[in-house]
């Protein structure tokens, strides 16, 4: 079962995974789109010190983040032994008084009207039913509330990748396009919808090398730039983005 699978994740990575999740993002190879990822989201939030669900938080990296901000964050995985390394890399960073952490389900929760914010950091799409979900989010947010996701689009579950990852750790790889998340969002009560290009997207259109023609608004760049112009106005979206929906 995946969610099984999810919950001995760290065990089969072994020590090596745990290091790896405390040093996170400076362990991982896409750290600087994880940082720029990030710090967009911390643009998007309602000021320090409002209160932020951090949903999937794995190792706890990101609530660690929002911690050192200013915010009071409440951390939540499936994984019993993430939630050690979370709460290990909270006294590292000196942010025990503003975190907290809970093991469970994200698509049970119990958490109704505490929060300013919730986020999915490259979580929501391990779910096995992002309804759910996204209706424990919706439960958790106060009135005027927030859910930011930050989540990959279609194509997503087959890439190599994710093929590896299931096969390997038996995981939930699913594509999570923002068309399937606005209307998974519509159903729980979100009446407010922002649709943003992915960072990771801005870095290929203009901060990768020039291509070999030299010329900086190459055919490439252009089709680049429709892509992420396409994300803001086009309600249908299907590739890997921000969304951001209101309560």
């Amino acid at each position: 079962m995946p969610k099984d699978a999810e919950r001995a994740y760290l065990a089969n990575l072994g020590a090596q995974g745990v290091e790896h999740s405390l040093n996170k993002p400076f362990s991982d190879p896409e750290c600087g789109i994880h940082l720029a990822s990030i710090g967009f989201i911390m643009r998007l939030l309602p000021p320090p010190p409002a209160r932020i669900l951090d949903l999937g938080c794995g190792g706890g990296w990101t609530s660690i983040f929002y911690a050192r901000l200013g915010y009071q964050v409440t951390g939540q995985d499936i994984a019993p032994d993430m939630i050690a390394v979370a709460r290990d890399n909270a006294r590292l960073n000196v942010v025990e008084p503003r975190t907290d952490f809970v093991c469970g389900d994200f698509e049970h929760l119990d958490l109704n009207g505490q929060y300013d914010a919730a986020i999915f950091f490259d979580s929501l799409h391990h779910a096995e039913d992002e309804a759910l979900a996204i209706r424990s989010a919706w439960r958790a947010l106060r009135p005027g509330g927030i859910l930011i996701t930050h989540e990959p689009g279609e194509g997503h579950s087959q890439s190599e990748e994710s093929i590896e990852a299931m096969a390997r750790f038996g995981v939930n790889e699913r594509d999570m396009p923002p068309h399937l998340i606005m209307a998974r969002g519509r159903e729980a009560g979100f009446t407010g919808f922002r649709v943003l290009p992915m960072p990771s997207l801005l870095y290929s259109t203009f901060y990768q090398p020039r291509d070999y023609s030299g010329r900086w608004l190459s055919k490439r760049r252009w089709k680049m730039l429709a892509r992420a112009a396409r994300m803001i106005f086009q309600p249908d979206v299907r590739e890997g983005a921000v969304v951001v929906m209101t309560k």
